[in-house]
């Protein structure tokens, strides 16, 4: 297969509610692809099916076996212990021997700006910092591939920009990113392709400077036009 991962028109249920129908996306490495929608129209659900941790109910995924993934979600669940046994734990579980696993989490939690909290309770720590934990976290997986749930969207200007900063750190070097947001302006900084979902479809797949062109945009999609200007949900 051409990609890391490719659905075919892939349809995700969860009883009689369709969350995805039809999808048709593929990702290739060195993408940044931005995921944007109202509520409810399968962000989450994408991200979901796209790392495995949801199965298609019809349709077809395949995936690059070789390609290491990761996930980080909207609110990240944090073991109650140190920050640094969370970040340890991740690699310990695939396969690193505990003291190597405590060495690499402490420069993960480094390459955050983290590493004078390391022995904190992770629970303890601000928003902001959690989700750098997160990230310190999926980055020392060294995964191919990442995916991140709206990661900024419970977090002050500062912690915005933290985390923008990271996430435009790993892309450099070299890791594909996928991401759900509503910030359009944090689509603008850091998608180079922007997909737009409603009701569970994709109605828009363009590069990032053709989203935000409104006149092809609307070529494209009237209902992802509105969306940009405002004047959906």
């Amino acid at each position: 297969m051409s990609g890391l991962v490719h659905l075919r028109s892939t349809d995700v249920r969860f009883g009689g509610v369709r969350a995805l129908a039809g999808v048709d996306l593929r990702i290739s490495a060195g993408e940044r692809v931005a995921l944007i929608g109202a509520n409810g129209s399968g962000k989450s659900t994408l991200l979901r099916l796209l790392h495995g941790l949801v199965l298609p109910s019809g349709g077809t995924v395949l995936r690059d076996g070789a390609a290491r993934q990761a996930m980080v979600f909207q609110r990240p669940y944090m073991l109650r212990t140190s920050a640094l046994n969370n970040v340890a734990l991740a690699l310990w579980l695939r396969g690193t021997r505990w003291r190597p696993a405590r060495e690499q989490a402490l420069a993960a939690l480094a390459r955050v700006g983290l590493a004078g909290v390391a022995l904190r309770s992770a629970r303890a720590l601000s928003g902001g910092q959690q989700q750098r934990v997160a990230l310190a976290r999926a980055w020392c997986l060294q995964p191919d591939l990442l995916f991140l749930d709206e990661p900024t969207s419970s977090l002050d200007p500062h912690g915005k920009r933290e985390v923008e900063d990271l996430m435009a750190a790993f892309a450099a070097g070299g890791m594909t990113l996928v991401f759900a947001s509503h910030n359009l302006g944090q689509v603008k900084r850091l998608a180079t392709r922007v997909v737009y979902l409603e009701r569970g479809r994709v109605l828009a797949d363009l590069p990032v400077h053709e989203f935000f062109d409104g006149a092809r945009l609307s070529q494209v999609s009237q209902e992802a036009g509105l969306f940009v200007r405002g004047e959906t949900a």
